[in-house]
């Protein structure tokens, strides 16, 4: 069996009218997922979790989710790059219905879940942003589903922003290995990119980035990947940083993960060639381009 491609195109692996359909079988893994929805004014798609927990997170627009005969009403955003987001809890074992009276794109974190934990809501304005890195390293998270902000079975989640032109996931890092220091965790990275050409510019591409990933010898893994919005980069193990923004565009990415430890962590390693570097952020300011957007009143 052919080993699983971890640069995924956008469009390539599209299906059953997903746009992007990443299953633990598809990514040759056992946990994370990732499914994006391009929905039409007045659409709607009716699935099934199986045997994975879900969020039902708006890139753009606003939807309707329903869940058990439960509906709960997602405001969603215009855009991932001008507001934080609601978002929705679906639980293992249920059938979903996502409709948009206007349209917007969608997309569903998942994980391969033991529990089945309730439908929820999760506020736009109960989620944590914060300020990591200073300098070219400066980025903003949007920790919407980690372990200390929303309660998940396995599934750990947060949206990143980048400034055009900064280093991103960076110090190179892994969490591939379960100990005191790491977590075991596999990762999904989904990429967006907004365009900084003044108004009228004529010529313009449509966003374009980086993203390395790296082993070592006993568990070799090799990508080096130009990813534009739609792609994806997959993250069995290994070393991965950074993440790179052109000059040109500022980047998103929404980071995806689950292992197989009973306790939800986050626990990371840096690349001892480079972890140094974050001593040098001590004496540098953080980008004064951010934060993109604030956190939303009573966050």
């Amino acid at each position: 069996m052919p080993a699983p491609r971890l640069h995924l195109p956008s469009g390539s692996a599209a299906r059953d009218g997903f746009d992007l359909v990443v299953t633990p079988e598809s990514a040759g893994w056992g946990f994370s997922s990732l499914r994006t929805l391009t929905l039409p004014a007045g659409g709607s798609h009716r699935f099934a979790t199986g045997e994975e927990e879900l969020l039902v997170l708006p890139l753009s627009g606003s939807a309707r989710v329903e869940v058990d005969g439960r509906v709960l009403e997602l405001a969603g955003r215009r855009s991932v790059f001008e507001g934080v987001s609601d978002f929705a809890y679906v639980g293992r074992d249920s059938e979903l219905t996502i409709s948009s009276a206007a349209g917007g794109v969608f997309s569903f974190p998942g994980a391969r879940a033991t529990r089945r934990l309730p439908f929820r809501y999760g506020a736009a304005a109960d989620v944590p942003v914060e300020l990591r890195g200073a300098g070219q390293c400066s980025r903003q998270v949007n920790n919407f589903a980690t372990p200390d902000a929303f309660e998940t079975d396995k599934l750990i989640a947060c949206e990143v922003l980048t400034p055009a032109a900064n280093w991103s996931s960076y110090p190179p890092h892994r969490h591939d290995r379960t100990s005191e220091l790491e977590s075991e965790l596999e990762e999904v990275y989904y990429f967006a990119f907004r365009s900084q050409a003044p108004a009228g510019t004529l010529g313009t591409e449509p966003g374009l980035g980086y993203q390395r990933v790296y082993g070592e010898a006993d568990r070799p893994v090799d990508v080096l990947a130009e990813v534009r919005s739609g792609d994806v980069v997959l993250v069995p193990h290994g070393w991965h940083g950074p993440s790179i923004a052109s000059p040109s565009h500022d980047m998103y990415y929404l980071n995806v993960m689950a292992g197989p430890a009973d306790e939800r962590a986050w626990r990371i390693c840096d690349d001892p060639a480079h972890g140094w570097v974050r001593a040098t952020w001590q004496d540098q300011p953080v980008d004064p381009r951010l934060p993109f957007y604030a956190a939303p009143a009573g966050a």
